[in-house]
């Protein structure tokens, strides 16, 4: 082929998984392993608390192996909301904001999670407008999604974290 070089470079097991999420689908491979340079891996045990309620909210999260279960207190009492499974991604309002956390958020068994702190996006922003208007899209879509589903009787509210 003679314009082979023009071909991308095929995705890693962890930017496929990356892919896989509503958050990064629509990025370019190239665009995606930019993004992928600015997240940081973490693992957590099961059972081990990611972040709790009432923290301050500093990054986002992607499930990239796992499950994680969400959490609020209502009435005294822990209420589980969610669980989240790979591709899932949480905490979307701390790249907005840093108000604190309205849940809780706990590995369920054994996680991998893809780390996106809001200095990374914010300095994503400036530096690819592109990149930055694409994970900004899709985290508009994801909240009105979560407004539409507070807004209907028939589902428990989740809410943003």
């Amino acid at each position: 082929m003679i314009f082979g070089f023009l071909k991308p470079p095929p995705l890693s097991p962890r930017l496929h998984r990356l892919r896989e999420s509503d958050l990064l689908n629509t990025l370019t491979p190239l665009e995606l392993k930019i993004v992928d340079g600015l997240m940081h891996e973490r693992r957590y045990l099961a059972g081990e608390i990611i972040f709790d309620e009432g923290e301050e909210g500093q990054a986002l999260y992607l499930v990239t192996a796992g499950h994680v279960q969400i959490s609020r207190t209502i009435n005294g009492a822990p209420e589980i909301l969610t669980e989240l499974s790979p591709g899932a991604f949480f905490g979307d309002l701390a790249l907005l904001d840093n108000s604190p956390r309205n849940a809780q958020a706990r590995a369920w068994d054994n996680c991998e999670l893809a780390v996106f702190f809001r200095a990374d996006f914010m300095s994503l922003m400036e530096t690819d407008a592109v990149i930055g208007y694409k994970i900004s899209l899709a985290l508009a879509r994801h909240i009105a999604s979560m407004l539409r589903g507070a807004m209907d009787p028939a589902r428990p509210p989740a809410g943003a974290l």
